[in-house]
């Protein structure tokens, strides 16, 4: 007799170890640790795969949300503590660099150049945490720059951003590196960016195939597009990506390229509100 798809996700929720999993369609990441009562929204894990960092608007950080990071041992995700730089605003979106070098994330705190704005923090030898640096104004403006992604193998940078000029609310915008900056940015064509809100995603390896959320309605879905940007994105095929659903954030796991991580609103396993949850990362299409 086949088992139910939820008995199949809620058996993976049991396991919470990256590397223990076998995965059927999705399984909830960290249950009780890193997806909790509260609500969680975009992960990042480190290219070693021994921490993940995501946002989370729960009880014991700065204000507002605040970024959150735990630890593996012993085959799972714990430890779940604030990182020290949180601020009484909204810090949100973290992505690890494909180096481990850099933790790049957004924030609304007081004193950027607009309302969210895109900043990046060294990470030392040991694994500790040096000092916030803005992004340069080729990238932050008076306008929200939100969910920095950048690809592996040239280091161009993706993002959101919500500001004059855009085909609708938030656009994906790309920026090639120049040194440890990078060049002005520059808005990707349509029918990618559309009428509707393009909230940020993440590549799909190097040839430019991107998972991105698109938010119509106040109700948001991850699409995947290919490297010609000229052809229609389609949805993510995952039970709970549906366009009356809260499915977005994917970031592909920097330690393992075939699975990546979504926030969203599954059925079951449930632990909250919006919860993180570990899926096969989507063949980049028309990129061969």
């Amino acid at each position: 007799m086949r088992t139910p798809l939820s008995l199949l996700a809620l058996s993976l929720s049991l396991l919470s170890a990256p590397e223990a999993m076998a995965l059927s369609e999705f399984g909830i990441e960290g249950m009780g640790v890193v997806s909790t009562k509260a609500n969680e929204a975009q992960a990042t894990i480190a290219p070693d795969g021994k921490r993940i960092v995501w946002a989370s608007d729960r009880s014991g950080g700065a204000g507002g949300w605040d970024l959150w990071q735990a630890v593996l041992r012993d085959g799972r995700w714990q430890d779940p503590t604030p990182l020290p730089f949180s601020t009484a605003g909204d810090d949100v979106d973290p992505f690890f660099s494909h180096d481990g070098a850099w933790l790049y994330f957004a924030s609304n705190h007081a004193g950027g150049r607009g309302g969210f704005d895109l900043y990046g923090v060294m990470i030392r030898a040991d694994g500790s945490f040096g000092t916030v640096l803005a992004m340069p104004v080729t990238v932050n403006t008076a306008a929200d720059e939100r969910r920095p992604a950048v690809r592996p193998g040239d280091r161009t940078l993706l993002f959101a951003r919500n500001g004059k000029g855009t085909r609708g609310g938030y656009d994906l915008f790309t920026a090639t590196a120049q040194g440890r900056g990078f060049n002005t940015a520059t808005p990707l064509p349509p029918p990618l960016n559309s009428a509707a809100d393009e909230l940020g995603g993440d590549w799909l390896g190097n040839e430019g195939a991107l998972a991105l959320t698109r938010v119509v309605d106040g109700h948001s879905q991850v699409w995947v597009v290919g490297c010609d940007y000229s052809k229609a994105a389609v949805p993510l095929a995952l039970s709970f990506n549906t366009p009356d659903g809260q499915t977005g954030a994917p970031v592909v796991d920097a330690s393992k390229p075939s699975e990546m991580v979504v926030a969203g609103q599954a059925r079951s396993p449930r632990a909250g509100g919006l919860d993180l949850y570990r899926l096969r990362a989507p063949e980049a299409p028309g990129c061969r």
